[in-house]
């Protein structure tokens, strides 16, 4: 993979997934590849990252997941977004906007 790719953090991970699953139910390689194609390939999500990721989110109950077929006919789970994790989306949100807004102001300090 090319230098310019970054693993994603573990504190964003929880924010990326539960906002990558806003648009629908998804299989566990089809959240990293999303991820990874709205980044414009500046993040990557590794499998051992990923899916201990979706594990303790479904515990959570921010998530569940149903088997299904994939486009490819291969069972697979495909995790959809709950009604607690459209609540802790929004809470992700506002908190990684107010860690952005507070890294902008050190780098912009004169």
């Amino acid at each position: 993979m090319p230098k310019s790719k970054q693993d994603v953090l573990q504190g964003s991970l929880t924010l990326l997934i539960l906002q990558t699953l806003t648009r629908g139910p998804l299989h566990g390689y089809a959240i990293a590849q999303r991820i990874e194609a709205v980044s414009e390939d500046l993040l990557r999500v590794e499998e051992g990252s990923l899916y201990p990721a979706l594990h303790r989110l479904e515990q959570e109950g921010f998530i569940q997941s149903d088997w299904a077929l994939t486009d490819s006919k291969r069972r697979a789970r495909f995790y959809t977004l709950t009604p607690a994790g459209q609540r802790q989306l929004q809470e992700e949100t506002a908190s990684w906007q107010r860690l952005t807004l507070g890294v902008n102001r050190v780098l912009s300090a004169v």
